[in-house]
């Protein structure tokens, strides 16, 4: 009984081996290759396209079944566990894989459909809740007042670098920038902790000779506060604030200052 094929088009020899294996209700683990290649050829014959490479690929997939055909006539090759070899099995591999990308395809394509039906409303503020900004609190940002205290005395130290200065022979030529050692600026604030565990932090900002100097020291020592190395606490407000050393500091303890200036 000849088949009557109603597609006139296939997306691929695998799309039209499932057509044919549907039409003819048989088991894609136990396909009747014969039958199945005869009906390939017959539409391969009836084909009418001018793209060549559309073409080979039915050729190559037609030469595939014809050697499937010959080897099904042959005995039945043992593989290596004793066991027989079916020449069908690669190509329902191919067919069962094709199968599933295919389906899958179907369920992506339904989806999308079904997303089109949906509809969704912009997002659209009054500008004053758009424009609006909470408020931030410093005081709970901070949490505490030595912070507060800290930026205090490095505003005040910074006034009395700049009243050191001579307002008449500062004019004078030209005044180069005050280099100084990163490195070794670090080194002297760690020994100086070291020897000095009990300190006034005023005292310790007054020693320093230059703007840079005390920026150094600060960060220096708000390093050493967050390892753990040192403890600053204040009495009162607005009173003296003192370091306390809790454990030895070495001078190889990276304070990352260094190399963020490097």
């Amino acid at each position: 009984m000849a088949l009557e094929f109603k597609l006139e088009k296939f997306e691929g020899p695998l799309d039209l081996l499932l057509h044919l294996i549907d039409k003819n209700k048989v088991d894609i683990y136990d396909i009747p290759i014969a039958e199945i290649t005869d009906q390939y050829m017959d539409y391969v014959r009836s084909m009418e396209t001018s793209d060549p490479d559309q073409m080979s690929e039915f050729l190559v997939m037609a030469a595939t079944l014809l050697d499937i055909k010959c080897r099904m006539l042959l005995p039945k090759e043992v593989n290596e566990k004793g066991e027989e070899e079916d020449p069908r099995d690669e190509l329902v591999q191919r067919l069962l894989a094709y199968k599933m990308c295919k389906y899958m395809a179907q369920e992506l394509r339904e989806k999308e459909q079904d997303a089109s039906l949906s509809l969704y409303r912009k997002k659209k503020l009054p500008k004053e809740v758009a424009s609006y900004v909470p408020p931030v609190d410093y005081n709970e940002l901070i949490g505490d007042r030595t912070l507060a205290q800290l930026n205090d005395i490095f505003h005040d130290i910074l006034k009395r670098q700049r009243f050191r200065v001579d307002p008449v022979r500062s004019k004078f030529g030209k005044i180069e920038k005050e280099e100084f050692d990163i490195a070794s600026k670090e080194l002297y604030i760690k020994a100086y902790l070291n020897g000095h565990r009990h300190t006034d932090f005023r005292a310790l900002l007054e020693e320093q000779g230059s703007r840079d100097e005390v920026i150094v020291t600060f960060l220096v020592i708000l390093e050493l506060m967050k390892t753990g190395k040192v403890k600053v606490s204040q009495d009162e407000i607005f009173g003296k604030i003192t370091i306390d050393t809790v454990d030895e500091i070495r001078s190889d303890d990276d304070a990352g200052l260094s190399k963020d200036f490097a």
